[in-house]
């Protein structure tokens, strides 16, 4: 009898696949009614983020977590609608060149976009009620005037540079996170184990799985709305 696929397991949830609980603890963001002067009274190492996040508290006891700047240190006091690094401020109200991260998708949403270790996104140029910013990719996005960013480059560069070494070491960094690892390629894998599988055929067309398939035969292309070469 042949084993569940890799797609069927994921599916059917377990902790190999599923988030650590406590990476999902905190939910970092802006404070939908934040204003004046905020300090940094706790920076926080999560699991389930590559940046280092940071608790901020007014004069009056208002607090909000997000994340942290590079080069944050506890006491370190922010500005929101500021214009120095560190600062929540509008993508509006910045000068053009300006770098930011944790960039919000709408108005008041917390922040989407460029939110990983050491990124950073540029303030292109505004027009009308829309500012172009170039993402980490270097393609161009639009997003409202009133959306608003962390000016500056994220926490934690740096966190892909030292080699990793040992298989075992990334073992352990996986399993942290809840990652399947290691991932293997489908036809290296033996005839039981995936509808890919075994030595033969190794040269196989791409396989077009029905929308309707079962969940251990849905590999491959599913049910693409074209296959093969575009003709012009």
């Amino acid at each position: 009898m042949g084993k569940r696929i890799i797609q069927q397991r994921r599916g059917a949830g377990g902790p190999t696949y599923r988030a650590s609980p406590k990476s999902r603890s905190l939910r970092p963001g802006y404070s939908s009614d934040a204003t004046g002067e905020y300090e940094c009274v706790k920076l926080i190492g999560s699991p389930g983020h590559t940046i280092p996040l940071a608790k901020f508290m007014n004069k009056e006891g208002k607090m909000f977590t997000t994340f942290a700047v590079n080069l944050l240190y506890i006491g370190q006091k922010i500005t929101i609608n500021g214009n120095k690094k560190g600062d929540i401020t509008k993508l509006g109200d910045m000068k053009n060149g300006t770098e930011v991260f944790n960039l919000e998708h709408n108005p008041k949403d917390g922040g989407k976009f460029v939110r990983t270790g050491g990124n950073y996104a540029t303030v292109m140029a505004k027009e009308g009620d829309i500012v172009k910013v170039m993402m980490p990719s270097k393609r161009t996005k639009k997003f409202n005037t009133n959306c608003r960013a962390t000016i500056g480059r994220a926490a934690g560069d740096g966190r892909m540079d030292k080699p990793i070494l040992k298989a075992g070491n990334k073992f352990y960094i996986m399993k942290s996170k809840s990652k399947l690892w290691p991932i293997v390629s489908a036809v290296k894998m033996n005839a039981i184990d995936h509808p890919f599988g075994s030595g033969r055929g190794k040269r196989m067309k791409s396989k077009i799985a029905k929308r309707n398939a079962s969940p251990g035969k849905k590999v491959g292309h599913i049910r693409p709305s074209r296959t093969g070469r575009k003709k012009r």
